[in-house]
């Protein structure tokens, strides 16, 4: 049987080029088990296709990132996903003839020479670096929409692949440069840095910004702007230099989501805090690490703005923690009997269903409590979070201690409806984390109601 055409080869090149890598590796396990000279073929070329981006992977890793967005918001120096692969195709062809040094050994899965393969592939950055100054229009065609923008990406884009030898040398020792480094550590850094800028004016910055994408914590970048910086850690050297960009980003980026902070509802999905408490998090993440990297000036611009963050966020968390009682209290039904003389109590309601908005409701500001417990603190809220989460605790104890009371005396028509509401209020103490307790309220559910002489349910079974 004929094998496939030059046409067909050429469309298939360029539809496998769109092929995220996980599926090209599903597809070509399955291509491998077909038989014919077409499925040969199209194996072939699938190979080519995931050896090709194996070597694209090991020279262009310290930049790869930079051609995805930050999964935390943060601004950065970013470029089109689709210009990587026009940027490999362009600076590979001017290596045709070291692309093999790149390969992994059969036998090991190194390189077979890793000395070699790292210089082919400083080889690589600078041809990469070439090609973006003299093939613009291939690298990132013009799509008629932000000319300045696509330029300025260009000059940008040139200038980090001149950095990704550097960077590249740089990236084994970025989770010492953002943990403790002695001197000599830092001494590397510095020097990195100072090499990066003789390299180019924002040599430094943009070396920054290239380890800036390989850091999932973006607030580490704190340490390595102050370990970088020629200037102190103190705000008031820092805000004026080269690198004060860094900070500046994740100020803004803290504004932002404290502005969504400020301006959270709570209505929506089943766990309708689950954004709000990442943002929380998130918020005091970095201004604590701020605060630990960076001496910040009472009067300075980022101190200010790191003082009115924390005020905002206390404001919607005290309102909101103040709201969790009153949430959860809508959830027990209770109702209102006389006792003696004039008096009235409360006591659990236990022959009605209880809402699913209202449980739903209750256990997303319950997991509220309990999740700001590591954030409250940064915040001045955790005094009333702790308040909030005994009072809580309190009051859903006595309310399973009541009900159970009436369980075992017979004081309800549905003995099963009735033991469902007490294991909610177990799953709310599960969720304050409040363990012992619910341990106990399930103990005690398990026998509940049972006459005296029967068989109780196993602990088990509860």
């Amino acid at each position: 049987m004929a094998g496939l055409s030059v046409a067909h080869l050429a469309t298939l090149a360029q539809m496998i080029e769109r092929i995220p890598d996980d599926t090209l590796q599903k597809l070509s396990g399955v291509i491998l088990s077909m038989p014919g000279d077409k499925a040969v073929e199209l194996s072939r070329v699938l190979a080519d296709e995931t050896r090709d981006r194996k070597r694209r992977c090991r020279v262009l890793k310290p930049i790869i990132p930079l051609f995805r967005p930050r999964a935390d918001g943060v601004a950065a120096v970013q470029f089109p996903p689709a210009v990587l692969p026009r940027l490999w195709k362009a600076a590979s062809a001017k290596e045709q003839a070291f692309l093999g040094k790149l390969d992994n050994d059969p036998l090991t899965g190194r390189p077979v020479d890793p000395a070699t393969a790292e210089t082919v592939a400083a080889r690589i950055c600078l041809a990469a670096a070439a090609a973006v100054r003299d093939q613009p229009d291939i690298i990132w065609p013009d799509d008629g929409t932000n000319a300045s923008e696509r330029q300025a990406g260009l000059a940008a884009l040139a200038g980090i692949c001149d950095l990704a030898p550097l960077a590249a040398r740089g990236l084994p020792a970025l989770m010492v440069w953002i943990g403790r480094p002695n001197e000599d550590q830092l001494a590397e850094l510095r020097l990195l840095v100072r090499d990066a800028a003789a390299v180019a004016p924002e040599g430094a910055q943009r070396l920054l910004e290239i380890l800036f994408a390989h850091l999932d914590d973006p607030s580490r970048i704190f340490r390595l702007v102050v370990h970088a910086s020629t200037a102190t850690g103190r705000e008031i050297f820092l805000f004026d230099s080269e690198l004060a960009v860094f900070v500046t980003r994740l100020i803004k980026t803290v504004e932002d989501r404290v502005a969504r902070i400020s301006t959270y509802r709570g209505d929506g999905g089943p766990d309708p805090f689950a954004v709000l408490r990442d943002d929380i998090a998130w918020c005091a993440t970095v201004l604590t690490e701020l605060d630990l990297t960076i001496q910040m000036q009472p009067g300075g611009v980022w101190g200010k703005q790191a003082r009115d963050a924390r005020l905002r966020v206390n404001a919607t968390l005290h309102k909101l923690l103040s709201k969790a009682e009153a949430t959860v209290e809508k959830a027990l039904p209770t109702a209102k009997v006389q006792g003696t003389g004039r008096i009235a109590r409360t006591t659990p309601m236990l022959d009605t269903s209880v809402p699913a908005e209202a449980r739903e409701a209750a256990l997303a500001s319950l997991a509220l409590v309990r999740a700001s417990r590591a954030s409250a603190s940064v915040f001045g809220s955790e005094t009333l979070r702790y308040n909030v989460l005994q009072s809580l605790t309190d009051r859903l104890a006595t309310y399973a201690d009541q009900a159970l009371d009436r369980i075992n005396r017979n004081d309800v028509n549905n003995v099963d409806e009735a033991r469902q509401i007490v294991l909610m209020v177990a799953d709310f103490l599960t969720t304050l984390e409040a363990i012992d307790e619910a341990k106990t309220v399930r103990r005690r559910v398990a026998v509940a109601g049972v006459p005296v002489g029967h068989n109780a349910p196993s602990r088990g079974a509860a």
